[in-house]
């Protein structure tokens, strides 16, 4: 047992302060998982919540790949990049990365957290001011607070604020967004953000963690709006969602990413992904590219959910990408609807503070190639049936 040292009574304080306002959070335990069909702690559901846009995070082919590399490369990479750790599997996807989007050069790194923590420590220099929406990932925000820059947030979306702001500053510049918000399912204006930066001699740094493989016909929200590379220098994507897989990149200009080799703390100073894993997330990426099918299915789907909302009345908040947050306000009545849901047979995980603002929660529906039609009906009718009951009451 341990001693009640005053750091314990600290750390329990502030677990019961969560517990009372109903923000305490913990790991719920997923049995099993084939396709959007689960077993979560007892009880079989389909899963609404799952960043797994195209549905390929247990497609065998991936699988086989990822089994028949680690038979051959075994499980680990044994050293970061600089080392020893960098293998011909790791570089193959990089390449194959770099040329679906249209950049000379991409990198990997071993998480999307650590690419954003990466990227704007190394570009941001003491004199610099980065400049964030107040939506933006927390790994973004945590990139921009810990970087050797000053940080300052502009309100979600508002360009022209931003504009005001950078008039203002000294130095240089640094624009750091979603591309699609995460809690939000919204996009950001990138077109007005890449002139305004082009205007005021501004880096923009786009994570396009949710808009990578399913936005653009696949190469993500710059190609959505029609961008070039030059208009959005810095590109950053992740493999866990679209792909299925593991880990996350940066793409962009052959000096860029030499640059990032030689001054991202966090690709520098860890282990590289296993190579067996590179090996996974290139047939993942293949399938990506070859299978149009999967996004016009998707694009059918958020259009079926959306429209079946609107018959029903129920409060989606305005976005048109397969997130789609309702929009509830209170975190209790947030919990119940979750608890509703999953007796219902539909795991959809609800989302409150800190995770978004006060008096905003919001039960986040995530849709994916991998459902059906029938599916989505389903869970509307689930949805009216839980909201239509009295606070506390199961749906």
């Amino acid at each position: 047992m341990s001693r009640d040292t005053a750091w314990e009574q600290r750390w329990r304080g502030a677990l019961a302060e969560r517990q009372a306002q109903g923000l305490y959070r913990r790991p719920r335990l997923l049995e099993r998982r084939d396709g959007v069909h689960a077993r979560l702690e007892g009880r079989d559901c389909l899963v609404f919540c799952s960043n797994d846009y195209l549905g390929l995070a247990d497609h065998p082919v991936i699988s086989a790949a990822l089994a028949q590399a680690a038979s051959e490369v075994g499980t680990g990479s044994g050293a970061a990049h600089l080392i020893s750790g960098h293998h011909r599997e790791h570089e193959a996807l990089e390449a194959e990365l770099a040329d679906w989007l249209g950049r000379p050069r991409a990198l990997l790194f071993s998480t999307g957290y650590m690419a954003n923590m990466g990227v704007i420590n190394a570009l941001a220099e003491p004199g610099d001011t980065v400049y964030e929406d107040v939506l933006n990932h927390a790994s973004l925000l945590d990139g921009g607070w810990l970087s050797r820059g000053r940080m300052q947030r502009y309100a979600h979306g508002d360009v022209a604020a931003l504009d005001a702001a950078l008039a203002q500053t000294s130095g240089r510049a640094l624009i750091a967004t979603d591309a699609v918000f995460s809690m939000d399912g919204d996009l950001a204006p990138l077109p007005a953000l890449a002139e305004l930066a082009a205007r005021r001699e501004a880096l923009l740094v786009v994570d396009d963690a949710h808009g990578f493989g399913v936005l653009g016909n696949g190469p993500g929200s710059v190609a959505h709006f029609g961008l070039t590379p030059d208009q959005v220098p810095v590109y950053i994507g992740t493999l866990g969602k679209a792909l299925g897989t593991f880990g996350a990149f940066v793409a962009g200009s052959e000096t860029l990413i030499d640059y990032l080799i030689q001054r991202a703390r966090t690709y520098i100073y860890t282990t590289a992904p296993p190579p067996a894993l590179a090996a996974a997330t290139r047939a993942a990426l293949g399938l990506a590219r070859q299978d149009t099918w999967r996004r016009e299915h998707l694009v059918d789907l958020v259009a079926r959910f959306r429209d079946g909302a609107r018959r029903l009345g129920l409060p989606l908040m305005a976005s048109d990408t397969p997130i789609q947050p309702l929009w509830v306000g209170d975190a209790a009545r947030a919990m119940a609807l979750g608890a509703a849901l999953l007796e219902a047979g539909y795991w959809v995980t609800p989302i409150r503070p800190p995770t978004v603002p006060p008096g905003t929660a919001r039960l986040r529906i995530t849709l994916t190639a991998a459902h059906t039609p029938a599916q989505v009906e389903g869970l509307l009718g689930a949805l009216a049936r839980c909201l239509d009951a009295p606070a506390g009451a199961p749906g």
